[in-house]
Parts: C-alpha cells; sequence; structure tokens
C-alpha cells in the first residue's frame, strides 16, 4: 500500500493550518497594540474629566455656561488613532 498521497495531504493541511496560524498571530500583535492605545486614549480622558470637575468646583456657580458652545462636547472631534478619522465623539 502506498501511503505518500495521504503524506502529501497531510503536509498541505499542515502548511495551510502554519499559516493560519501565522496570519492569527499578526492579527493578535495588532489588536493587542491597538487594545494598548485605546487603554491609554481611556486613561487620558479619565484623567481629563477629573482635571475638568476638579476645576469646575473651583468656579463660581453659574445658571448658563455662555463660553460653550450650545452643542456641548458633541461638536468635538477626536484625533487620536484609535477613532476613526471624521468620526465624533460624542
Amino acid at each position: 500500500m502506498n501511503i505518500q498521497p495521504l503524506l502529501n495531504a497531510l503536509d498541505l493541511q499542515e502548511d495551510a493550518a502554519r499559516a493560519l496560524a501565522e496570519d492569527l498571530r499578526t492579527q493578535i500583535d495588532e489588536l493587542q497594540g491597538r487594545l494598548r492605545e485605546a487603554e491609554t486614549h481611556l486613561e487620558h480622558l479619565a484623567i481629563t474629566r477629573k482635571t475638568v470637575t476638579g476645576l469646575a468646583d473651583r468656579l463660581p456657580a453659574q445658571t448658563s455656561s455662555p463660553d460653550l458652545p450650545e452643542q456641548g462636547l458633541s461638536g468635538i472631534r477626536c484625533s487620536s488613532s484609535v477613532w476613526p478619522t471624521g468620526s465624533s465623539v460624542g
């Protein structure tokens, strides 16, 4: 009995599985980098929130904020690489 064709088929399947595993490793590395960027961005936003609320506590109470646009923060665009270009944060 000649098992060479079977071994050849196994070789092809092993090569395909290796290529898939390598591709998945590459995707995981890219996703880990994006996750680190998103977590850093989130930390920066938390620091900003803490700073803004700390400063707001020091300001005298006002009934309205004439310095802020009516749309609030929804019109602010994020320039971080975490958000797609042109996406709104709010």
